[in-house]
């Protein structure tokens, strides 16, 4: 590559006996050498391994033209973006050419009269495949012009020329994207009128420009990306403009707790300080991602919307933040995520989902609240035995003492910003609480032992076994019944029945 960086002519370029390929040729090619080689590709894509990935890739050998198709949040542009790294590192091209034109294939009057004027002279340079992605967020403000071009009044004057010569054009951004890779985001978003510019340009290769008829063969992989969303709500992709788009390419969202862990852990911007002080036990790191597939379950939340991965890097990232915040005002040097650090992932959560009707009477936050409550529950499951069953069991209940001790009048609060001294001991006045945890998971650190000491709590309040209250800055738990007896008649509007608590 560098022997070939060095030609600046397009004679030397000739005696090399260089040969110039298409786009989709290139990435066909260099995908070829990659399978063969079985070497990933699409680094930092996650999950998709086994189903967009290989349509994906037979798509490229079938030099087709790409529809990403999938909710917001499951990597459509990043998948696009990747493709780049399928081109040539560099490619030649006729210096000055605003088209980059390939020196042994041309295609705008500036690269032809180049070539006409100095022949095997035409300075040539070398564009490097970074610069050959051009990327476009369909907006209803796009124009034709924007995309195609336009007739610039100024270079007509400048150069004195007439309106009907080809170089008072100014080309946009899609044959200034020739040679190369080009994306537009969002394509419902874009108008039909705009969405019809598109047609002759990936069949017959023609564009128009203000009558100007060119017949220009821009060579260009085209890559949209769109939401089924779009398709009732917004917009849609005007038919004839899908049938000329050969490929459509499912996307999805994470199908396991560990894909969507993986992904979070990959995505999620800590501190080096962070990562070094503040500790996070396999358990917070399921409950954030069981978090998001309760969402996407969830009757409160649109389903045609989606959840976006985006929201379980947010919860993540917040939750760091929050135990880093309580470590900080304390005045500790270390500390640990706690169940209660779950109050900092709610503004995470409230900003990315969508509600329907029934989710907006609740209000997002107690919606955000609601699908903690249901993570804490289905991985209560994982870790300890089902509690209803524990209960109406002939043996004994391992939460009996637990449920006793709160029986007999006693309760406990754990505030967000509750030292680590203090949230030891509130944890270990609870009677049997360690022991339930020594017994089904004997071999934990003292930081391992607390979570999930808390996380029994939280776990019997939404199987009904205690009452869980919300604070302004924790959770306050107490006898499920003695809390029932206890309401004041101004509290009926406030319980939930449903969750039990209030």
């Amino acid at each position: 590559m560098s022997k070939l960086l060095s030609i600046k002519t397009l004679g030397e370029l000739k005696a090399t006996g260089y040969k110039s390929r298409s786009v989709k040729e290139e990435l066909r090619d260099n995908l070829t050498i990659q399978l063969q080689k079985k070497e990933g590709g699409f680094e930092g894509i996650v999950g998709y391994e086994d189903t967009v990935i290989p349509d994906l890739q037979t798509a490229i050998l079938s030099r087709h033209n790409i529809l990403l198709l999938g909710l917001r949040g499951q990597a459509k542009t990043r998948i696009a973006r990747l493709l780049v790294n399928l081109l040539d590192e560099y490619v030649p091209y006729i210096e000055g050419s605003e088209l980059f034109d390939d020196p042994l294939a041309p295609i705008s009057w500036y690269g032809s009269s180049q070539i006409e004027i100095h022949g095997d002279k035409t300075p040539i340079g070398w564009i490097h495949r970074s610069e050959r992605y051009t990327e476009k967020l369909a907006t209803p403000d796009v124009t034709v012009a924007d995309l195609i071009g336009d007739v610039d009044p100024i270079k007509a004057a400048t150069l004195k020329l007439t309106y009907s010569d080809e170089r008072v054009l100014h080309f946009g951004l899609i044959p200034r994207a020739h040679r190369g890779i080009f994306v537009i985001n969002e394509l419902p978003d874009l108008q039909a009128r705009i969405q019809v510019s598109l047609f002759n340009i990936l069949q017959e290769k023609d564009i128009q420009i203000r009558g100007f008829k060119l017949r220009l063969p821009l060579d260009i992989q085209f890559v949209f990306t769109a939401n089924p969303e779009d398709y009732t709500n917004r917009g849609s992709i005007v038919t004839p403009l899908k049938d000329r788009i050969e490929s459509q390419i499912l996307t999805h969202y994470p199908r396991s707790v560990e894909i969507s862990r993986k992904i979070t852990q990959q995505e999620a911007s800590l501190t080096e300080s962070q990562k070094a002080n503040i500790e996070a036990d396999g358990l917070v790191k399921d409950l954030v991602e069981q978090i998001a597939f309760e969402a996407r379950n969830s009757e409160y939340i649109d389903k045609k919307s989606g959840v976006s991965a985006r929201l379980t890097i947010s919860s993540y990232e917040n939750l760091i933040s929050n135990a880093e915040r309580r470590m900080l005002i304390n005045g500790e040097k270390n500390t640990f995520v706690r169940i209660s650090d779950f109050l900092g992932v709610i503004p995470a959560i409230t900003g990315k989902i969508e509600l329907v009707y029934e989710g907006e009477l609740e209000g997002p936050a107690k919606v955000a609240n609601i699908l903690l409550g249901k993570a804490i529950k289905t991985l209560m499951l994982q870790y300890f035995p089902d509690p209803e069953k524990a209960k109406k069991s002939k043996k004994a209940n391992p939460y009996g003492a637990v449920t006793a001790w709160f029986g007999d009048a006693n309760n406990l609060a754990l505030v967000d910003g509750l030292p680590a001294r203090e949230y030891k001991e509130a944890l270990n006045s609870v009677n049997g609480l360690k022991d339930v945890v020594k017994s089904f998971h004997p071999k934990l650190s003292e930081n391992q032992q607390l979570l999930l000491m808390e996380f029994i709590l939280h776990g019997l309040a939404e199987f009904s076994q205690l009452n869980k209250g919300f604070l302004d800055n924790g959770f306050a738990f107490s006898d499920m019944f003695d809390s029932l007896f206890n309401l004041q008649p101004d509290d009926d509007d406030d319980l939930d029945l449903d969750n039990d608590r209030y």
